[in-house]
């Protein structure tokens, strides 16, 4: 019986045709040609003895071969993906693609400075930001992080949570409120006055849960003004029209400018966990773990 010689690359680009559904968009996804794509396809299947797929200009079948090979054939590829991986993580010199999904607060408060920062140290590292609320699918919309803001985050054997930083939150509103309005010498008295709620993803507005020591208290304004935007909210208890809760770490400009004033000092709203999320099934490459350090330092600052 004569010996069979497998090239591992064949039996990835057999792969790719059937996870991609045609060579035509096998061949846009590997760069080669569909001609070679095929000749190369059709080399393995003269080395195996059996046809691995059945082709119409429609679409293209397995074969109950094709099915059995498919499995070794994904593995190949996972490997050489890991392979891929630990040269990157090797790598002394930042570069390539980093895709971060965001939550918009960040747009607004922070991000530009965290931007303009990481593209002047790494500029061999393109940056593509994804800002919305939702959660994102980092495994399968191929980002490799996602900053996000909870108390804990849920569980997922797949994913790999950083804890970069805590924010500690308090009320605060401006002057010109405060002389208007009166300032709120209890917690009670905050049911008088009008509050800048933050709407969760869900549409629910969130209470105001206030803790001092053993203390606690927990409601809304009667009057509210909601939105699911923090930036937004800031600017708007700037100008006056409410009482909104902040982070320390982004109200204190505001405060040291005159635009702000805290509101029952000693009163604490929930702290806020700074997570960087990513998949935990690979190696992280540099351009990654720059990217979560950088935003780790700025956050600290």
């Amino acid at each position: 019986m004569s010996s069979i010689k497998l090239y591992a690359n064949d039996l990835i680009l057999f792969a790719h045709v059937i996870d991609a559904g045609s060579f035509t968009r096998a061949s846009d996804l590997t760069g080669l040609p569909k001609s070679t794509l095929s000749r190369r396809i059709s080399e393995l299947e003269d080395e195996l003895g059996e046809r691995l797929m059945q082709r119409s200009t429609r679409r293209l079948v397995l074969t109950d071969f094709g099915e059995s090979i498919l499995e070794y054939a994904r593995r190949l590829g996972d490997e050489t993906e890991a392979v891929t991986a630990l040269a990157q993580h090797r790598q002394v010199t930042p570069h390539g693609t980093l895709r971060v999904s965001l939550p918009p607060e960040f747009r607004e408060l922070s991000i530009v400075e965290v931007v303009t920062r990481f593209s002047r140290q790494y500029p061999n590292v393109r940056l593509e930001l994804d800002l919305s609320s939702r959660r994102v699918d980092l495994i399968a919309e191929r980002f490799d992080v996602a900053v996000r803001a909870a108390t804990q985050l849920p569980d997922d054997s797949s994913l790999v949570a950083r804890r970069v930083s805590t924010l500690h939150n308090s009320l605060y509103a401006s002057p010109d409120y405060l002389k208007r309005h009166g300032v709120p010498k209890t917690p009670a008295d905050l049911l008088e006055h009008t509050g800048l709620v933050l709407v969760t993803s869900g549409g629910d507005q969130q209470q105001w849960r206030l803790t001092r020591g053993n203390e606690r208290w927990e409601g809304v304004p009667q009057n509210v003004l909601s939105a699911n935007s923090l930036g937004l909210q800031q600017e708007l208890a700037i100008q006056g029209l409410g009482i909104v809760g902040l982070s320390e770490r982004f109200a204190q400009p505001q405060v040291e400018a005159g635009k702000l004033d805290q509101v029952l000092p000693g009163w604490q709203l929930p702290e806020t966990v700074v997570w960087c999320v990513t998949a935990g099934r690979r190696l992280l490459p540099q351009r990654t773990l720059a990217f979560i350090e950088l935003f780790r330092e700025m956050l600290a600052e």
